[in-house]
C-alpha cells in the first residue's frame, strides 16, 4: 500500500480560512484519509489537470498528484464556487 504526502497550497489555505470550523474539520479529515486510501477519482474536464474530491454534498477540493504527493490547489465550500472556478 502506498502512502501519500498531502500538501495544501497557500491558495487552498486561504479558502479554508473563509469556512466555518465544522467544514474545515471535514476537509482536514478528508485530506488525512487520502494519505492512505487514495484511489484516482473524478478528473476535472475542460483540459484542467486536476482531480476533484467531494467532501460533502456541495463542498469539494481540487488537487493534483505527482509521484507520491497530493497537492491540494483549491477548496470550495459549495458547488457554485466550484463551477465559477472551472467554467471557461
Amino acid at each position: 500500500m502506498t502512502t501519500y504526502d498531502v500538501i495544501v497550497s497557500e491558495r487552498a489555505k486561504k479558502d479554508l480560512l473563509k469556512m466555518d470550523n465544522q467544514l474545515k474539520i471535514f476537509f482536514l479529515k478528508h485530506f488525512s484519509k487520502l494519505q492512505n486510501d487514495f484511489v484516482p477519482g473524478k478528473h476535472l474536464c475542460y483540459g484542467i489537470p486536476y482531480f476533484i474530491e467531494k467532501v460533502t454534498d456541495s463542498a469539494r477540493f481540487a488537487f493534483e498528484v505527482e509521484n507520491n504527493t497530493i497537492k491540494v490547489v483549491r477548496c470550495f465550500k459549495d458547488h457554485k464556487e466550484y463551477q465559477k472556478w472551472y467554467k471557461p
